[in-house]
């Protein structure tokens, strides 16, 4: 590679010149600068599309463009640029007695630096440089132009006008240094100034020497224009040189920015630039809804504007290799039906098939939706074979587990576009997200605890059933091409978006905003302080249902009764229903007979060593059929009352015969506004929170040991609350992994102990650091071991989502130091914003 090349590729990755198509010059060094200068004639391109030497030879053919033409217009113009900066002057050579029409050009450029000019050979080749990135592929040009010129030691110096002597060179390279110094001392000034941007720039000086010089190519006769030219190419070249050893100091700096702006065009900002989830997370809108005025009493929104919901996608049929078998025989179903069979091949492999109820119920439904040769030929289920359907769905199962990272991000992106589509809405002019906005698609209902239903079909939902709720001025979803909405309001006390009714059980199913949404969260603010203003009137309120608990009115009797366990154990109200029609679950006000028993003395715990008095006995399915089992001791008169319920009656009688939920909570509500039976709850779960925070938390204890308090009473209000789940299968598993982490940690603290009484000097105070590490380490495992065996069937989480007051935690979590994202995961800091928001700018202590 030759040294002008070599410097020419140095210099690439460090100064980049940029042209923007209409005559103006952009100086980009490496990104981080963006100064702009004019070009008389022509842009220059880019350092990444030509070489340098090709540059040379850009403007070789622009002097001579401009000598035909113009050959005034540089003298003009180099008039024009006398008091611009100039290199020293220097006396020319005495042989160099003549002086050109613009003498003072040939003043300054005579004393350039002009190394000796080697004569090229006649018909000589060009050559290719070495470690170009492309080839010169015109014949006018050659290696020599791009070269620096060597001096020729074989040809004699024929006249002063081409050679320098030694001594001019020397003081030329003196004054050059000098001149580099002085342009560093300027540009360390330039950099100080332009620091917020980043970058460094080229000085004046250098960009008005670097005009003035190809100026006075402009102006050469043809005798001096190579002499000429490699001239300006020496100063250019030196010109670039010196703005690179200022932009060189700055090189780290700028290798270290992560998002630098693309080199191929002017970076409009040096300042880093933030990564996209920063990004994302700035530009994520938080409307502050709990700082604005209170809407009317009922209205729920203004403006809202939604583009309704997303229906399930169309059924794909089943490949002709895959074959539904009836009695042996292959047999070629309708779409329906078809889909239905896949329905149950789903669950072949499940308990639920094993069940009499649920093939029943299947059976009944799928007759319904064959056709008429189908239900004359399939009438026992016994004798369908879903084999092949099954190992279908199986493969493709496999199929999708083995997806490449390309197909599984495509899908992702294809779910994210849903999102951005669908999942939107704008209420009052905010965006909110929205919870549920994908329609279930059509499927075999399971249901819980051997529901009576289980088995039969879910139907899929067309937009003919669907009803769209939106605001009056807004733009009306669009339904799918082919189909309408079944009805379109803008009923504004109401939160939901799309409304349907499913077909199993006939409720109404509903499209609504996310938890973390306005319409949520001022729902939950109102509820938690409803429950607060109960806190003030539950003394007064206690006092009336005991004093009723005497009332000669049986009605009265027993409300008062049922009031009491309400506000004692928590118990929802429980629903009227029909239990031939739903799952056999009751609440406090559906007891019937055989949900209670009454002991005159026992143990609420086999573990316990004395007897209680007055002890009942609970034992129902509560909601999601979850079983309540729970002994507790009661007041003797309430003990009295539930004989006198009880009496002649049998199972499946109701104990509180003369009371239903309706006519409690509108007593309720008497006695204070907007209470009902659910308050009671949600302010027994919170006021139990409280108390127990203060109980059991240290304020000396580490972070892991206050969040083993803070999940102990947690643990009771999921107690209070009957918060039940299952123990994971993978429990046992997971539990003897962290025996193991313990074991070994065990080991690491003796050894580590024994390291530090065989430590001495300044090995002990490192010994000791260690060990005391490994002691707090062994610590927080017990600490979880014991978190995890204690919450093996507790479920904390709904009660913390649901029931408990969040200003109460989050307060908690301030006072004591705790990081709240140790206590709530990403989506109940998301729904519960606005608590966070409240005790964080308020100076006094939370108290529920």
């Amino acid at each position: 590679m030759s040294a002008v090349d070599s410097h020419h590729h140095h210099n690439h990755h460090h100064t980049n010149h940029h042209s923007n198509g209409n005559g103006t010059m952009v100086y980009d060094s490496n990104g981080n600068d963006e100064i702009k200068q004019e070009i008389k004639e022509e842009p220059m391109l880019s350092d990444d599309d030509v070489t340098f030497g090709e540059m040379m030879k850009k403007k070789e053919k622009k002097s001579k463009k401009n000598k035909r033409k113009a050959p005034e217009s540089g003298e003009e113009e180099d008039e024009e640029s006398e008091d611009d900066y100039k290199p020293e002057k220097r006396k020319s050579s005495s042989k160099n007695g003549k002086k050109k029409a613009g003498g003072s050009e040939d003043e300054e450029s005579e004393d350039d630096y002009k190394p000796e000019k080697k004569k090229p050979k006649k018909n000589q080749k060009k050559k290719k440089g070495k470690g170009s990135s492309e080839e010169d592929d015109d014949d006018d040009y050659s290696e020599e132009d791009v070269k620096p010129p060597k001096k020729d030691t074989t040809t004699s110096t024929a006249s002063d006008e081409t050679s320098m002597t030694e001594e001019e060179k020397r003081k030329e390279r003196k004054r050059l240094k000098k001149e580099k110094k002085r342009l560093e001392k300027e540009n360390r000034k330039v950099k100080e100034e332009e620091e917020e941007a980043g970058g460094d720039a080229y000085s004046d000086e250098i960009k008005k020497e670097m005009m003035e010089q190809e100026e006075e190519d402009s102006d050469d006769d043809d005798d001096g224009e190579k002499k000429k030219k490699k001239v300006l190419c020496c100063c250019g070249f030196l010109a670039c040189l010196l703005s690179c050893c200022t932009f060189s100091k700055n090189k780290k700096k700028a290798k270290a920015e992560k998002n630098k702006p693309s080199t191929s065009t002017p970076a409009k900002s040096t300042k880093k630039e933030p990564s996209k989830k920063k990004v994302k997370e700035e530009q994520e809108e938080i409307w502050e809804w709990w700082k604005e005025e209170k809407k009317p009493d009922g209205v729920k929104w203004n403006t809202l504007q939604h583009c309704g919901p997303l229906f399930a996608p169309a059924y794909i049929p089943l490949p002709d290799h895959v074959h539904f078998k009836y009695n042996g025989h292959r047999m070629k179903l309708s779409l329906l039906a078809e889909e239905c069979a896949q329905f149950y091949a789903g669950v072949v492999n499940h308990e639920y098939s094993s069940q009499v109820q649920f093939n029943n119920n299947f059976m009944k439904d799928w007759r319904k939706l064959m056709t008429a040769g189908e239900r004359e030929k399939i009438t026992d289920l016994a004798k369908c074979d879903f084999t092949h359907i099954v190992e279908y769905q199986n493969e493709q199962r496999a199929i999708k587990k083995a997806w490449t990272k390309e197909e599984k991000d495509k899908v992702k992106a294809e779910k994210a576009q849903e999102v951005v589509d669908y999942g939107i809405a704008i209420i009052d002019g905010h965006k909110e997200k929205i919870a549920n906005f994908r329609i279930e698609p059509p499927g075999v209902f399971r249901g819980r605890g051997g529901h009576p239903k289980m088995g039969f079909i879910k139907k899929r939902i067309v937009p003919e059933d669907v009803i769209i709720n939106c605001g009056k001025d807004s733009v009306i979803p669009k339904p799918p091409p082919g189909h309408k909405w079944k009805e379109v309001r803008h009923d504004n006390t109401v939160s939901w978006l799309c409304s349907w009714t499913e077909s199993v059980l006939g409720q109404n199913k509903y499209i609504m905003l996310n938890a973390s949404s306005q319409l949520k969260g001022s729902k939950d603010y109102e509820k938690y302080e409803t429950a607060r203003r109960l806190k003030k009137k539950i003394g007064g309120i206690r006092e009336r249902y005991i004093a009723d608990w005497k009332s000669k009115e049986m009605r009265i009797r027993q409300r008062a009764t049922a009031l009491y366990f309400i506000d004692k154990l928590a118990l929802r109200a429980g629903n009227e229903k029909d239990v031939d029609e739903s799952a056999d679950t009751v609440g406090c006000c559906s007891l019937r007979y055989e949900h209670i028993k009454l002991f005159e003395s026992a143990k609420l715990q086999e573990t316990d060593k004395k007897e209680k008095e007055f002890v009942v006995e609970f034992d129902f399915l509560g909601k999601d059929s979850i079983r309540y089992f729970n002994r507790v001791a009661v007041e003797k008169r309430v003990f009295k009352n539930l004989k006198l319920f009880m009496e002649n009656k049998k199972a499946g009688d109701d104990l509180f015969d003369r009371l239903d939920t309706a006519t409690l909570n509108e007593h309720l509500r008497s006695l204070m506004d907007g209470l009902t039976v659910k308050v009671f709850r949600t302010y027994n779960a919170s006021i139990t929170l409280q108390e127990q925070l203060i109980k059991l938390t240290n304020p000396a204890d580490n972070v892991a040991a206050k969040i083993l308090s803070y999940n102990r009473a947690n643990r009771q209000v999921a107690i209070l609350c009957n918060h039940q789940r299952a123990v994971s299968k993978t429990f046992d598993e997971s539990m003897a992994k962290l025996e193991q982490k313990i074991k070994d940690k065990k080991a690491e603290v003796k050894e580590a102990e024994a390291a530090l009484k065989s430590a001495r000097g300044a090995e002990k105070e490192k010994a000791q650091k260690k060990y005391d590490q490994k002691k707090e380490q062994l610590k927080k495992l017990k600490i979880q071991r014991t978190d995890k065996d204690e919450n093996k069937q507790i479920a904390l989480g709904t009660s913390k989502l649901n029931y408990i007051d969040p200003r109460i935690t989050v307060a908690w979590c301030k006072k004591y130091e705790v990081p709240l994202e140790r206590v709530f995961t990403k989506t109940h800091r998301e729904k519960f914003r606005w608590a966070i928001d409240m005790v964080n700018t308020e100076e006094e202590e939370y108290v529920f």
